[in-house]
């Protein structure tokens, strides 16, 4: 399973910036997307999840109400819109792959695969 990931960039605080997650080389149906972050300094934590049928979307604490994490049937592509951005938000955001829910919501890896990364830059 391969996974492209894009949309970040540089923000201000308060502002706005969409992800988004081509996934492509399915063998199943059944799978699960998240996105996990990483800050300089920090270890990487998990972000948001979501079922590949759109269902179960899950957040981690500090980004509920200002993260929103959808699928494009169509297009297979998930998307994290990222609203009310703060400089604590800043971090390379990755997409991941994993035919478990529970694996990815839990941490559990090694994980199927991870897309590139792509660097969102929050300012103050």
């Amino acid at each position: 399973v391969q996974l492209q990931a894009s949309g970040g960039g540089v923000v201000q605080d308060g502002g706005s910036l969409r992800l988004s997650c081509a996934v492509s080389g399915l063998t199943s149906d059944y799978y699960a997307i998240a996105w996990f972050r990483q800050a300089p300094g920090k270890e990487r934590e998990g972000v948001s999840w979501i079922t590949s049928a759109g269902t179960i979307p899950d957040y981690v604490e500090s980004v509920k109400g200002r993260f929103t994490v959808s699928k494009d049937n169509v297009k297979n592509t998930f998307y994290l819109q990222m609203n009310n951005l703060k400089p604590e938000d800043s971090a390379i955001y990755y997409c991941v792959y994993d035919r478990s829910y529970s694996s990815l919501r839990f941490g559990v890896g090694p994980f199927g695969s991870w897309g590139q990364g792509t660097l969102v830059t929050v300012s103050s």
